[in-house]
């Protein structure tokens, strides 16, 4: 989220270079009285443009991106790092152009609001409103676009702030971001009536209304919760905080305390039915019956439905052992040819381009990890790249590393989730794009072991097509610990809270010892909780990115603001690789950065080791 918030960032301070005349006309005041006072004397102007205007209208309040005003004409510019891949604003329709496409109605009821506030403020002014988005239509044409951004954090938020020199060197280049006409999606927006026939500004009164006063807007208890923003951990809760996901669920459907210990029907892997449950008054998995998901028993590996049914069995039965498929495994397993080959890529797409001659949004892939399992059993962290020199764009060679790692054998290789097929199949269409001596060579690798997405105007299925192990988990294993959650970052410490085997191996410091490692020394992978039971995940073994920095290699505003604590996820290692390009110069903590970088991906491609590793003693056993 981080990640994507300075994008946003970038964006934002890019669109106001496309405009250079509001340079000084950015309204950063915070106060509202300060900053709609600054905003209104500018606007006195005949011709002006302005950066975050400040506009009240009645008890509503608006931040404009960017104000462009003529006489009495004025344009309302609202940017967003959300990318457009059309070429008009049609787009912003579906195709029978009944309906607005549901990835742009968020923004452009955003601009709906701004565009009713400022002509409410203005009324003498013509308002034409725009939305302003990165255009995957176009290319980057100097290097190092997004590097001229360092975020810093400027009377307490955080903004992203140009460095005047870089672009003096280089340049702009052609424009990335694409300035769309909204008015007509706008219209639309507002002769829009919901079920109770109440309208767009209608309803904006009535939120502002009860805004004002106080008083809570009732929202109906749906699946939608899920994904509730304001829930509160025990220790928030004592510490005074609200906890309002129980708060709604309490006041709709009289819950107890208890209750929420239970696992709800929206928390089932992959459960399409929440809402229908819920407004029949099944609210938890454990109200759930073996009716309610048709299966075939018979079925030689786990369905969908099956395996839903199978977590909420384990519910209901408060059952918390795994469920394994011996047969199925083993099957699956004879069929793989040795050595085995244990891949993880990491990767980036932003909205401002690193590199010339690409997209907003386009995949960079900085990082792989490879392990190896032998045919005796021997595990070694065989290979790895990771591309940290700023500045270069690093697919080609990313590619070029990989295929001298794993052509020298035909054993199988192995993946977790689509991530690394689709990337290959991103590079395969750079390359067939580039001016590569080598392209048709590496293209043609790629085919051998991925299969085509829908990007790709060629199908093919490679001989040598990697292995989803994630699939593998979803069609033969199980966990109550995952709580139906197939992501890698949950099934490893299920494994390890599960497997005994695992406990006493890795127990030792063998790893980077008897198990060659290339970034870890004699490490111990099993630690345990407080309560001397529960494995903790090795994800939060991972040691801190700065540690070992003295805090003033770190005096740079947008090196503090900016960095991150641990590489943990996909999402530290983005961050991580954005960093390093901006951290130039700066040797501690690029060390640093690579270091976290190396020791994360390294430990995805072992936990897919791990997993093979139960699975395979399970069998033998």
């Amino acid at each position: 989220m981080q990640s994507l918030a300075e994008g946003g960032f970038h964006v934002g301070e890019l669109a106001k270079l496309y405009f250079p005349d509001g340079a000084n006309n950015d309204i950063d005041a915070l106060d509202y009285e300060t900053a709609i006072s600054q905003t209104k004397e500018l606007l006195t102007q005949e011709n002006v443009v302005i950066f975050e205007g400040a506009i009240r209208f009645k008890n509503l309040f608006i931040r404009a991106d960017i104000l462009v005003k003529k006489g009495d004409k004025i344009q309302l510019i609202e940017v967003k790092a959300k990318s457009f891949g059309g070429q008009d604003n049609t787009f912003f329709f579906n195709s029978s152009g009944n309906s607005l496409n549901s990835s742009y109605r968020p923004y452009l009821e955003d601009v709906a609001f701004q565009k009713y506030v400022l002509k409410g403020a203005f009324p003498n002014l013509q308002v034409t409103s725009y939305l302003m988005l990165a255009n995957k239509n176009s290319t980057a044409t100097v290097d190092g676009l997004n590097q001229i951004f360092k975020i810093q954090n400027i009377k307490g938020r955080k903004k992203a702030v140009v460095d005047y020199n870089r672009i003096q060197k280089q340049g702009l280049g052609d424009k990335l971001l694409i300035q769309l006409n909204a008015d007509q999606a706008i219209e639309f927006i507002y002769e829009e009536r919901n079920e109770n026939g109440k309208g767009f500004l209608d309803e904006i009164l009535e939120y502002a209304s009860s805004y004002e006063v106080d008083q809570k807007i009732f929202t109906p208890v749906s699946a939608h919760c899920k994904t509730c923003e304001f829930r509160a951990t025990e220790s928030e809760v004592a510490l005074g905080k609200k906890n309002g996901f129980e708060e709604c669920w309490k006041t709709s459907l009289h819950l107890q305390d208890s209750d929420f210990k239970k696992p709800f029907v929206f928390d089932l892997w992959n459960y399409r039915s929440s809402n229908k449950n819920i407004e029949d008054g099944s609210y938890f998995i454990e109200d759930l019956s073996e009716q309610d998901f048709e299966y075939d028993p018979s079925e030689s590996t786990l369905s969908t439905k099956h395996r839903q049914w199978l977590q909420v069995k384990k519910v209901i039965d408060n059952d918390p052992t795994p469920y394994l498929d011996i047969q199925g495994l083993q099957e699956a397993m004879d069929s793989f040819k040795y050595p085995l080959h244990f891949i993880d890529f990491e990767t980036s797409a932003v909205a401002i381009p690193f590199f010339k001659g690409m997209r907003p949004y386009e995949g960079i892939a900085f990082q792989y990890s490879h392990h190896v399992i032998t045919s005796e059993g021997e595990i070694k962290h065989a290979g790895q790249y990771l591309n940290s020199t700023v500045g270069e764009f690093p697919n080609f060679h990313f590619v070029r590393s990989l295929k001298k790692e794993l052509e020298q054998d035909d054993g199988t290789i192995f993946r977790y989730a689509t991530h690394e097929n689709s990337y290959l199949n991103v590079i395969y269409l750079q390359l067939e794009q580039s001016q590569e001596t080598d392209r048709l060579e590496l293209m043609e690798w790629i085919k051998t072991i991925t299969k085509s997405t829908g990007t790709s105007l060629v199908e093919w299925t490679g001989e040598r097509l990697m292995v989803d192990l994630c699939d593998m988990v979803k069609k033969y294993y199980y966990h109550p610990l995952t709580n139906g959650s197939n992501s890698i970052k949950n099934v490893l410490p299920a494994i390890l809270n599960e497997s005994e085997y695992l406990k006493r191996k890795y127990n030792l410091p063998i790893y980077g010892n008897q198990i060659k490692s290339l970034n870890f020394l004699k490490k111990v992978w099993i630690e345990y909780e407080l309560d001397g039971i529960t494995i903790k995940n090795p994800y939060k073994l991972l040691p801190k990115v700065f540690e070992n920095i003295p805090i003033d290699k770190l005096t740079e505003d947008f090196l503090l603001d900016s960095s991150i604590s641990e590489v943990s996820d996909g999402g530290g290692a983005l961050t991580a690789y954005g960093m390093i390009q901006f951290t130039e110069g700066f040797i501690e903590v690029n060390d640093a950065l690579r270091s976290a970088l190396l020791k994360y991906c390294e430990l995805d491609s072992l936990a897919m080791v791990m997993i093979w590793e139960y699975w395979n003693h399970e069998i033998n056993k």
